[in-house]
């Protein structure tokens, strides 16, 4: 009998996430800043911080150093039984970031965790305040937060709601504000606001004492490629949530930490702050599993004065990782990442649009600081996208690879709203890494464009 596991390609991961003739991927050695090396030596550009949560690139020796220091304290200790010097620190410096009104974390272990119990939070608030009745979630379509089945279900993915719909309680959803598919005869603010009024109707359709919050990232992720809506489409937002008595609950999971030049997206809109916000990937820059859903101290008090939280999980405020996420934010602090993630953000996305008025392929730019993304598109001045079955992102990353570029995507809902790539390189990135980074992208474009051609769908 055989005393270590089999490996390759059909075991682990890989078995459950790839089709069964996909080439293998290349296995990781280590990671140096923005680099990630393969057991061949090859060296690819991390252009997406993995799922866009390396924001401090791979094997920062203070982060590792946090790591060695907490490993010989303590790992793990059950918060009901034990607080710990990591957790007090950690989550006093987020609130501390994050600022007046989301002052009190509840810590988990990831994103799709922190959605799932700021929802529950929300809703046992509702009930201790006498408003039990409110339990609806409006989310938007397109949408993402996640893959738990409470947080898919306040999602808008048509296709994986096809599969898991039957499990999921099925909630209101309204447009999201899309800033480059517009309906025809709008421009992107009327859209805006029609869907703001969209989200008012809804509430008002749904019975106002029933709904309970509305979820959405204030700066888009995996379901829209960086959307970044107008500055009226927030406003309003806030004030219909808060007319009709409704939580706003923003998701930053990808958006937060840094990424958009403020330490919360939310801080691009002072006037429209959440009542709730998700953070995860970037709060721990993917050194240990992490997450945290942000409330004010004010609805911790009611929720406390009737029992507590009926919610928990076994790694929440996991010590180890609260040791990581303090030392993160500590150098997110030190080190101005989020002064770093404003000025790269500039030179990249200037460098991107450079790139779209080269590129037949590049029929957008958009998001803020280093959450960008660029839409794939076949004809430029219709927007006609490549052809679905083609898979484009999935194309351009594995020439990404050849190029030593590692690229990201979702294809939300099979590719319906668009094909894009996420561009979000590393907090730590440099001008001249920037510039590489570019230059690697318009070589993995060329090579499409020309495959494209040679097959008639390309002029």
């Amino acid at each position: 009998m055989p005393t270590t596991a089999p490996k390759g390609p059909g075991y682990g991961l890989q078995a459950f996430s790839r089709p069964v003739d996909a080439p293998p991927l290349p296995r990781i050695a280590r990671g140096e800043g923005i680099w990630l090396i393969d057991t061949e030596g090859n060296r690819y550009l991390d252009a997406s911080s993995g799922p866009v949560a390396s924001n401090l690139g791979h094997g920062h020796p203070r982060i590792i150093a946090a790591i060695e220091a907490q490993a010989r304290q303590a790992v793990f200790a059950y918060p009901s039984q034990f607080e710990s010097a990591a957790n007090i620190e950690f989550a006093e410096r987020l609130a501390r970031l994050a600022g007046p009104g989301l002052d009190r974390a509840f810590v988990v272990s990831g994103g799709s965790e922190a959605v799932e119990s700021a929802i529950k939070f929300v809703r046992q608030h509702a009930v201790v305040t006498g408003q039990a009745s409110r339990w609806k979630v409006i989310g938007r379509q397109p949408g993402y937060h996640g893959n738990t089945l409470g947080a898919l279900g306040v999602s808008g993915d048509a296709h994986a709601h096809e599969i898991f719909g039957p499990m999921m309680r099925t909630v209101p959803r309204v447009p999201a504000p899309l800033t480059y598919r517009l309906p025809p005869n709008h421009t992107v603010e009327s859209h805006a606001r029609n869907c703001a009024a969209a989200l008012d109707e809804a509430i008002r359709s749904e019975g106002p004492e029933t709904v309970l919050a509305f979820i959405m990232e204030p700066v888009g992720g995996l379901a829209t490629g960086a959307l970044v809506a107008p500055d009226i489409y927030h406003a309003l937002v806030r004030e219909i949530c808060t007319r009709h008595g409704v939580k706003l609950i923003f998701d930053e999971v990808m958006s937060g930490a840094g990424r958009t030049g403020r330490f919360l997206a939310a801080d691009h809109w002072p006037g429209a702050r959440p009542d709730i916000a998700v953070l995860a990937k970037g709060l721990s820059a993917g050194y240990a599993p992490l997450g945290a859903a942000l409330v004010s101290a004010e609805m911790v008090q009611a929720v406390n004065a009737a029992g507590g939280f009926m919610h928990g999980f076994t790694y929440n405020a996991h010590v180890m990782n609260c040791a990581v996420g303090a030392a993160v934010l500590r150098e997110v602090e030190e080190a101005d990442l989020v002064g770093n993630a404003a000025r790269m953000g500039s030179l990249l996305r200037d460098r991107l649009e450079d790139l779209a008025s080269r590129s037949a392929l590049i029929g957008d730019v958009r998001g803020k600081g280093l959450l960008l993304a660029v839409e794939l598109v076949a004809d430029k001045e219709t927007k006609a996208m490549i052809p679905l079955e083609r898979v484009a992102p999935e194309r351009v990353k594995a020439l990404g690879m050849r190029h030593g570029l590692a690229l990201y995507c979702r294809r939300t809902s099979r590719g319906a709203y668009g094909d894009w790539l996420m561009i979000t390189p590393p907090l730590t990135i440099t001008a001249e890494e920037v510039e590489l980074l570019v230059g690697r992208l318009a070589a993995v474009l060329d090579d499409y464009a020309s495959e494209l051609r040679a097959e008639g769908i390309l002029p």
